[in-house]
């Protein structure tokens, strides 16, 4: 499994329905509206790093509101089960 936190930039206002639609996800751990210089932050757990890099492609990237997200992976993880 590979856990990575994702940061999350997003249009003033549309913080609240992101953190809702993430929540709802299996993949997603957890899910919080931040103060700083990211507005969301989520916590990801996927297969392997291709579905990782789907996940955030096509179900967080591509949400409304979304203006920017980057991503760190766990290395504790990886080096546990890679």
């Amino acid at each position: 499994m590979l856990k990575s936190y994702v940061l999350i930039e997003m249009v003033e206002g549309q913080e609240a329905s992101l953190v809702e639609y993430l929540t709802a996800r299996r993949w997603v751990m957890e899910a919080r509206r931040v103060s700083g210089p990211y507005d969301v932050v989520a916590v990801v757990e996927a297969e392997d790093e291709a579905s990782f890099k789907d996940i955030v492609d096509s179900d967080i990237h591509t949400r409304s509101g979304v203006v920017r997200t980057t991503y760190c992976v766990c290395l504790e993880e990886m080096a546990t089960h890679g």
